[in-house]
């Protein structure tokens, strides 16, 4: 089974498969006052969105979800592609749409999430 490592001074995502890298991915993490929590999760769904809401309004979310068995946060698309690589959600990490799309096409619910300073 795949795992995930956060690596937050990095502002990086891995993705591994038996224990050796295969993708890279950049992110923004949370700010200051919000940060990104470390520890080990999984991931306990995954929520597609239409890139807009009806009305035309965009979703903070981005295309995908990926929560986390943290309540509250998440891996996740944006609507601001220039946060990526920035310390700026309340603690979520954010990936440009494409990255995460594909990443939740290449990781099954229950896989293994580390975040790391």
């Amino acid at each position: 089974m795949p795992s995930i490592l956060v690596d937050l001074s990095d502002r990086r995502l891995y993705l591994l498969e038996g224990g050796r890298v295969v993708r890279s991915y950049p992110v923004a993490i949370g700010q200051i006052l919000t940060q990104t929590p470390t520890g080990t999760y999984h991931i306990i769904n995954k929520v597609p969105y239409p890139y807009s809401r009806p009305g035309g309004r965009l979703t903070p979310y981005g295309t995908m979800w990926m929560g986390l068995s943290r309540r509250g946060y998440g891996i996740h698309g944006t609507n601001n592609p220039a946060s990526i690589g920035k310390r700026v959600s309340k603690g979520c990490i954010r990936m440009y749409n494409r990255d995460v799309e594909e990443l939740a096409g290449r990781v099954p619910i229950g896989t293994t999430v580390v975040i790391r300073e």
